[in-house]
């Protein structure tokens, strides 16, 4: 399993239904182990339109890099997306930003996505849950102060119901351990 991620924006119609629905299509490329935080972000270039909600979401997937692309565009006309206008107002966007341990540059495919490092609403989300991902010039967190003067806002802390990841059955196990040693420790201290 490869440890993939993946932008979300919408800036048209219902976009918090936009992304929350998203959330949920993209486990079809894997397993959802991390959904970040919400934020709502200005656009950047091409015509006035409205503002975005921007998300980063991180799939476990054995899928290839073309797979994935192919999976994302295909929840994006789900999702009605049209491709009028470069940078234009959008349904849904999903965007391949890291597909951990490879670089990759073919006719529309380049991975980790060519724009990272420019965009603070998709540094700040992908820091949020993977900040040592390799984004070319270094890691998503080490990245974030190179765009700290543009405005991103946290829209929701928490994301949507249903879009986080189940909980793996070791964590169960680890949590059950850990409660156990808590106790014997307690009990040892009282006697």
């Amino acid at each position: 399993m490869t440890r993939v991620a993946i932008g979300l924006g919408s800036n048209l119609g219902d976009r918090l239904d936009h992304l929350t629905r998203a959330f949920d299509e993209l486990g079809a490329l894997g397993t959802v182990v991390h959904v970040s935080s919400i934020y709502e972000t200005a656009p950047m270039g091409g015509p006035q339109q409205g503002d975005y909600l921007n998300a980063v979401v991180v799939v476990e997937s054995e899928l290839t890099p073309r797979e994935i692309l192919d999976e994302l565009l295909r929840i994006e006309r789900t999702h009605g997306r049209e491709r009028r206008e470069r940078w234009g107002p959008r349904t849904l966007d999903l965007d391949l930003l890291v597909y951990e341990g490879l670089t990759l540059d073919e006719p529309g495919l380049t991975v980790p996505h060519p724009r990272i490092a420019e965009r603070r609403f998709v540094l700040e989300p992908l820091a949020e849950i993977w900040p040592g991902a390799q984004v070319g010039g270094g890691t998503a967190g080490d990245l974030m102060a190179a765009v700290a003067d543009q405005d991103v806002a946290r829209y929701r802390r928490d994301p949507p119901a249903g879009t986080v990841a189940p909980v793996a059955p070791w964590q169960v196990f680890a949590v059950t351990i850990g409660l156990a040693l808590a106790f014997w420790w307690l009990v040892d201290l009282v006697l």
